[in-house]
């Protein structure tokens, strides 16, 4: 009876943990990385799911649980794509990962191919397929989530992204101006996170601007008005490595549920 018991509990324990899905923040900051962040890189390693490929992609290795790899990039400006070319060693001895597929915009394929992957700079060729995203054509994973996205205003283009998944939503959208009417509200309206660039504190708008960036107060605007239930703070200036480059408090009456997101958190969907 009692061995019956156990087994009935470690059924529903491990079936628990089983649906326990955390978001791991691997790089926090852009442009280039300081001793406090890496570049861009999000990753929900029960899902397989790594949202752009800066610096902080080294971090994936030891989170690696699934046997494919769906990683998403919001553009290919350095600071997102980089980490493409560390995935030899991110992969290395992971003989259980079968697939690994990289979601970009289409017309950015050849500049990966051609420049990331230039003779001169990488000497050998991507250890992964392309999947060019296309409008109106979603990402069913392999455990059923879905990856929706969304064009952003930013040099080069970049474009947003929204994962829905069993236990909640997560939407990721850097690199770009944050507007208190942005486009992309109604694309994120009522997710269970908001990962939201901010590289500038307030009273830097004239270079958000010519950089495609944020600015603290727009952003808190776009969390307000998009009824996100959580809001974390990415892509900080690298030139500001301190643990809270912006007072919150200050853009507490428009949204008080903004966080400043740290390499190496963790935080559940």
């Amino acid at each position: 009876m009692l061995c019956t018991a156990f087994a009935i509990i470690s059924r529903v324990s491990l079936s628990l943990f089983a649906a326990t899905v955390k978001l791991h923040f691997l790089g926090t900051t852009g442009y280039h990385p300081n001793e406090s962040r890496q570049t861009a890189c999000l990753m929900i390693p029960e899902v397989g799911v790594i949202f752009d490929a800066g610096t902080g992609i080294f971090r994936a290795r030891d989170l690696i649980c699934t046997p494919t790899l769906d990683i998403f990039l919001s553009h290919t400006h350095l600071d997102h794509s980089i980490g493409l070319t560390f995935l030899y060693d991110i992969l290395f001895g992971k003989e259980d990962v079968k697939s690994v597929t990289v979601h970009v915009a289409a017309e950015k394929i050849d500049s990966i191919r051609e420049h990331l992957y230039a003779k001169d700079l990488f000497p050998v060729g991507p250890n992964f397929e392309f999947n060019p995203l296309s409008e109106g054509h979603d990402v069913k994973l392999a455990d059923g989530s879905v990856v929706t996205h969304h064009p952003l205003v930013h040099p080069g283009g970049s474009t947003g992204f929204r994962l829905e998944h069993k236990t909640g939503s997560l939407a990721y959208i850097t690199d770009t101006t944050a507007t208190a009417d942005a486009p992309y509200i109604d694309f994120i309206r009522d997710v269970d996170l908001l990962v939201h660039e901010c590289y500038f504190p307030d009273g830097w708008e004239d270079r958000a601007a010519l950089t495609g960036h944020s600015c603290l107060t727009p952003v808190a605007q776009v969390a307000a008005a998009s009824g996100a239930k959580a809001t974390w703070l990415v892509h900080i200036n690298p030139l500001d490595a301190s643990d809270q480059p912006f007072d919150l408090e200050s853009v507490g009456s428009i949204c008080d549920r903004l966080q400043v997101a740290s390499d190496r958190q963790i935080v559940d969907l």
